[in-house]
């Protein structure tokens, strides 16, 4: 299969799971429910993902790409950290408040057997917080910060853009943000950020 025929593909069959998600939860969305949603072999499904797990980890990472390879663009070009970390933090909120995000999120909560959590951990987080940490330890070297550590910073600055957006998203009681709410919201959270940990603050 070509390539762009196998991309196509595979969205097709991360939109059934998506489906199947939302309407039975984790616990109730199998590797054949999917297949069938999607027209596709169960065969093909367990080649291109191993298992289930597999299949929502790819789509976990699917959904932070973008704000990865945003990190990664800005950690290459080696611009000013703070500004780039500004750039990237409505990607990053976007996505994290958008509506895979808290499919994925409200389907874990429910999933006793904790495999999806760990999956979005795995591709979510543990992919990205490193990157915001990556630029944040150059802020710091350039004396941009003054932070504890890089690792220290990378946890109030994510604490202070996300807070409890996500959870309120996840439980019904925040509608999907539009982009003036995630624009000031950045705002915010980078202006408090630096009146906290920046190199020019008062002690």
């Amino acid at each position: 299969m070509r390539e762009e025929a196998r991309t196509e593909r595979q969205a097709q069959i991360e939109r059934a799971a998506y489906r199947l998600l939302r309407e039975r939860g984790y616990g109730g969305t199998s590797m054949l429910a999917i297949a069938r949603e999607a027209r596709a072999s169960n065969e093909t499904l367990y080649r291109w993902y191993g298992d289930k797990n597999g299949l929502f980890k790819t789509m976990v990472e699917a959904n932070a790409r973008e704000t990865r390879e945003a990190l990664l663009r800005a950690i290459e070009a080696g611009d000013d950290p703070l500004e780039c970390l500004e750039n990237v933090a409505p990607v990053l909120l976007s996505m994290l408040l958008g509506e895979r995000a808290i499919a994925l999120n409200r389907a874990a909560a429910a999933d006793e057997s904790g495999e999806l959590g760990a999956a979005i951990a795995a591709g979510g987080r543990n992919a990205v917080a490193p990157l915001v940490e990556e630029l944040l330890r150059r802020a710091c070297e350039a004396g941009s910060l003054t932070a504890l550590s890089p690792s220290t910073a990378a946890e109030q600055f994510l604490g202070l853009l996300i807070g409890d957006l996500q959870i309120r998203r996840v439980i019904g009681v925040l509608p999907e943000p539009e982009a003036d709410f995630v624009e000031a919201r950045v705002f915010t959270a980078m202006t408090a950020f630096k009146s906290l940990c920046g190199s020019s603050r008062i002690d």
